[in-house]
């Protein structure tokens, strides 16, 4: 591997994931049990990645995720705004299969194409992009080369990674992530963005 690669995980699970309770504010609840497994699991995972950077969201179970990756290669975890999950507004702690749906229906009109449509009182798509793409824009003005390690959130992944990298953009739908899931980027200068996905589970990419 030459150049950069960014690898974008998701948090481990939180015993809010388990409930699904709609939440975003940092700093959030932290990781349960299987979560802290699952952070253990990621760090072995990627162990033997020329692992220059670990950067995590303002919340606390981005951070508990990210803390194996970092000690395992001698590293801070580094706390970044902007890389937050994406505001829910009026959805912000709700429970239930009728909150669930309306979240839902406005990730699928992103999906969609409507950018401009906000969470219910929450973030719009474009601007939870323009902050994510900002902040991750700034972490990679700080390698040359080497893996990056970003640890961020489920809907932020969704809405923003394809526009960092647009080959994503061939798939109406994607798979959402699992607890510490991972999408792996590569630095390519020839896509308008200077980033490829090369790994996104259960996408086919070429």
């Amino acid at each position: 591997m030459s150049g950069l690669r960014l690898v974008v995980a998701r948090h481990g699970q939180t015993d809010a994931n388990v409930s699904l309770v709609l939440d975003s504010r940092p700093p959030g609840p932290p990781l349960n049990e299987s979560g802290r497994q699952q952070a253990l699991t990621l760090a072995d995972e990627l162990a033997v990645a020329p692992v220059v950077g670990v950067y995590a969201s303002t919340a606390v179970r981005a951070q508990q995720t990210a803390a194996p990756v970092a000690a395992r290669h001698g590293l801070p975890v580094e706390v970044v705004e902007g890389l937050h999950e994406v505001f829910l507004g009026d959805l912000e702690g709700t429970v239930g299969q009728q909150y669930l749906e309306r979240f839902v229906v406005v990730l699928k009109a992103w999906q969609a194409g409507e950018l401009d449509r906000p969470m219910p009182g929450g973030e719009s798509a474009t601007q939870a992009i323009a902050r994510f793409t900002a902040a991750i824009a700034d972490i990679q003005q700080r390698h040359a080369h080497g893996v990056i390690v970003v640890i961020t959130h489920g809907a932020i992944v969704e809405v923003a990674v394809p526009r960092l990298a647009p080959n994503l953009l061939a798939f109406a739908t994607r798979p959402l992530m699992p607890n510490a899931g991972q999408i792996v980027l590569d630095q390519d200068d020839t896509t308008p963005t200077g980033w490829r996905c090369v790994v996104w589970p259960g996408l086919r990419l070429t």
